[in-house]
Order: structure tokens, then C-alpha cells, then sequence
């Protein structure tokens, strides 16, 4: 199959969808008026913030996405075994300070640190 027709088919299936829950919200929410559930002036209000959360317009929402794909980002990286950029920055610094220390002892003839000065794992 082509990916553009998958891609259009796909899309098109949300749209549908997504203008079926619409529907059927706003029918609920009608019922749900008319048997005193929900108020008649909170019901748009209603249907409005859960159609904006579906359309992705809820900042709430897509921060709360952020921080979870973030986590589970950071628990791949732990898995693996991979240090994250914060991680290595870290250890930049450390690095940049013990060096720091060293040539204020007096011992300003000796070289920074390379990767070559360690063991290797």
C-alpha cells in the first residue's frame, strides 16, 4: 500500500472518529441535561473541554504527555546503560574542578586529563 493512501486513510479514520465522539458526547451530555445531571449552562462547557483535550489544544494534556514520554526516555537510557547529557556534564565539571585543584597544588606542569590517562573499562 502506498504510505500517502495509508497516511490519508489514517487520518481520515481520526477525523471520523473524532467527529463521532463529538456526536456522541453531545448527546450524552444532552440526556444528562434532561434528566438533571448536569447543568444546561455547564454542558457546552462540558462537551467544549473534552472536545479542546481531543484536538490536543489542552497544554495540561501535552505537558503531561512530555513528562511521560521524558520518563520513559530516561528509563530506556537506564536500561541500556547509557549515560544522559545532564549525566555527562556532570562529570565534566567534577573533571574541570579536580584539575582546577591539581594546578592550584602546585602541580601546573601537569597536562589535563585525556581519555587515554584511564583504564579501560
Amino acid at each position: 500500500m502506498d504510505q500517502g493512501n495509508l497516511l490519508q486513510m489514517l487520518l481520515l479514520r481520526g477525523l471520523g472518529t473524532t467527529t463521532l465522539v463529538a456526536d456522541r458526547l453531545r448527546s450524552v451530555s444532552q440526556d444528562w441535561v434532561r434528566s438533571g445531571r448536569v447543568d444546561p449552562n455547564q454542558a457546552p462547557a462540558l462537551v467544549d473541554d473534552v472536545l479542546r483535550a481531543l484536538r490536543g489544544e489542552s497544554p495540561e494534556v501535552e505537558q503531561q504527555a512530555e513528562r511521560q514520554l521524558e520518563r520513559n526516555r530516561d528509563q530506556l537510557l537506564h536500561d541500556l546503560g547509557l549515560a544522559r547529557q545532564r549525566e555527562l556534564d556532570e562529570l565534566r565539571g567534577r573533571i574541570d574542578r579536580l584539575e582546577r585543584m591539581m594546578r592550584q597544588r602546585g602541580t601546573a606542569d601537569v597536562a589535563p586529563l585525556q581519555d587515554t590517562d584511564f583504564p579501560p573499562d
